[in-house]
């Protein structure tokens, strides 16, 4: 496996450490998880925004983390235009996925 130093991986990664909103899934159970997951992404704003999904990380006793239902969740949520991109959080900034919401505009075309 190659080697990446800090400063390449947070350019491949680029700033998705800040958002509009944020939505704390940390510890939560799998299906309320996606059930909030949900209800943000149908709140539209009036102009594009970013939305910071917090989950918890994967530990060696940790079992199946929301990491792959909630991104199966937000692949399906961009194929009907709720969601423009998403990409997971860099390692230092914790577990989760940076999400880009259209604005209404957006939504409408």
């Amino acid at each position: 496996m190659p080697f990446l130093d800090p400063e390449a991986a947070r350019r491949l990664h680029g700033d998705t450490t800040a958002a509009s909103r944020e939505l704390d899934l940390r510890g939560a159970a799998p299906a309320l998880a996606e059930a909030a997951l949900a209800a943000a992404l149908a709140r539209p704003g009036a102009l594009p925004e970013s939305l910071l999904v917090r989950i918890s990380p994967a530990t060696p006793t940790s079992g199946e983390t929301l990491f792959q239902p909630l991104a199966r969740q937000l692949l399906a949520a961009r194929r009907q235009g709720l969601v423009l991109a998403f990409a997971p959080l860099p390692p230092a900034a914790g577990a989760g996925f940076h999400v880009t919401l259209p604005g209404l505009a957006e939504r409408a075309a």
